[in-house]
C-alpha cells in the first residue's frame, strides 16, 4: 500500500527499518510518476543527522519511476518502547519537458544534484504547485528463530518493553540475585533437556511396539496360510485315495 498524489505515487506509505543496535538499517521508497509531465521531487526528513538518502532529489519522467534507498545509521540505543518520531516529507512539482538528469554532469555530488533541483525547480513562484506528501517511520525487531525448543522465549518475541524491564532489573540486582537467577537458568535448561530425552524415549518405544505389531500379524497370517494348505493337503490326498477304490 502507498501513498498516492496528482503527481507521483510512494510505495510504500510507511518506512519500516528492521532495527538492530549498531547496525545501519535499509529501506526502499518507489516513487512513480502518474502523469504525463516530467516531475521533480526531493525528499526532506525531521533527522536529517540520523539518515541517508539516496537520491534525496531527482527528475522522473512520464509513467516512470524511481527507487530511493534510505539507510538509518547505526544507533547505540533503543528508542523508547520502539516509537519513532521521525517523519518523511516528499515535495514534487511539475518541470519543463527540457529538464532532464542527464543534464547535469555525471560526477556532480549528490549536494549540488539535491541544490539544482530545489534552485530551479521549488523556488517560491506564485504560480508554482508543490505537492508534497508525507510518510511515518516504524522501527520494528528482528525476530528470533530457529531454536527448537518453543517454550524458551526470547527476546525478539517478548515485547521491547519487556525486554528493557529485564535488563533493568539485572542491572539492579545483586551478585547473589545474579547468581541465583544463572542457577535457575541451569535448572531450567537441565529439565528442558530431560524432557527432550524422554521423549526421544516415547518415539523409541512407540517404533519398537510398532514393529511388534506387524510382526504379530505376520506370525498370524503365517499360521493362517498353513493352516488352510493343510486342510487342502488332506482334502486332496482323500480324492486321490478313493479313486483307486472306486475302479
Amino acid at each position: 500500500m502507498g501513498g498516492s498524489g496528482t503527481l507521483i505515487s510512494v510505495y510504500p506509505e510507511e518506512l519500516t527499518f528492521l532495527f538492530e543496535l549498531e547496525k545501519p538499517c535499509y529501506c526502499n521508497l518507489k516513487v512513480v510518476n502518474n502523469s504525463e509531465h516530467h516531475v521533480a521531487f526531493k525528499v526532506k526528513t525531521t533527522s536529517p543527522r540520523k539518515y541517508f538518502v539516496r537520491p534525496n532529489a531527482s527528475i522522473v519522467q512520464p509513467w516512470d519511476s524511481c527507487t530511493i534507498t534510505i539507510t538509518l545509521q547505526a544507533q547505540k540505543d533503543y528508542p523508547p518502547d520502539m516509537q519513532c518520531k521521525d517523519k518523511f516529507l516528499i515535495q514534487s512539482t511539475k518541470v519543463a519537458a527540457s529538464t532532464d538528469m542527464d543534464e547535469i554532469p555525471p560526477d556532480t555530488p549528490h549536494a549540488a544534484i539535491h541544490g539544482y533541483i530545489t534552485c530551479a525547480q521549488f523556488n517560491k513562484e506564485a504560480d508554482k504547485v508543490i505537492e508534497e506528501m508525507k510518510l511515518k517511520v516504524v522501527y520494528t525487531l528482528p525476530s528470533c528463530g530457529g531454536s527448537d525448543d518453543s517454550s524458551v522465549s526470547s527476546l525478539g518475541s517478548r515485547s521491547f518493553k519487556a525486554a528493557s524491564d529485564d535488563l533493568m532489573m539485572l542491572k539492579n540486582a545483586s551478585l547473589e540475585e545474579i547468581q541465583t537467577i544463572q542457577r535457575l537458568k541451569e535448572e531450567r535448561d537441565n529439565m528442558l533437556q530431560q524432557n527432550q530425552q524422554m521423549q526421544r524415549e516415547l518415539d523409541v518405544l512407540r517404533r519398537r511396539r510398532s514393529r511388534k505389531g506387524d510382526a504379530g500379524f505376520s506370525l498370524t497370517f503365517a499360521a493362517f496360510a498353513g493352516l488352510i494348505g493343510l486342510m487342502v493337503g488332506l482334502l486332496m490326498s482323500l480324492i486321490f485315495s478313493s479313486a483307486p477304490a472306486d475302479a
